[in-house]
């Protein structure tokens, strides 16, 4: 999978499709999935342009891997979903095609708000 900057998180980084934004700053954003699957369903994306975490992990600086996961955490914080909040979340990517990524930008989902089980659904 190539990156396509006309994948609807390109579109949303150009401001060109609204989002319900939770938290920005100069390596993420973040913000509401428009089709959740749990009571508290939030995307987190790199504003690089990543088409999953295996190009991620290859190509991106040290800044913008630090900046995705704190900014992961800065948000399970604003959602009350941390383990500071004394609750918990799911992170997850899908890499690829057999694992279910459907836009070729990486993102990392979390879940939370409610008990996840083992899978999500």
């Amino acid at each position: 999978m190539s990156y396509d900057d006309n994948n609807i998180f390109a579109k949303i980084l150009r401001n060109e499709i609204p989002c319900n934004k939770i938290y920005e700053d100069e390596f993420v954003l973040s913000f509401y999935d428009i089709n959740p699957q749990k009571k508290i369903h939030a995307l987190v994306i790199p504003k690089g342009k990543y088409v999953d975490l295996d190009d991620f992990s290859q190509n991106a600086s040290s800044n913008e891997m630090v900046g995705l996961f704190k900014g992961i955490n800065i948000v399970a914080k604003k959602l009350n979903i941390s383990v500071d909040a004394g609750k918990g979340y799911r992170a997850l990517a899908n890499i690829g095609e057999n694992g279910g990524q459907e836009v070729p930008h990486l993102h990392f989902h979390l879940f939370g708000g409610e008990k996840i089980g083992k899978m999500v659904s």
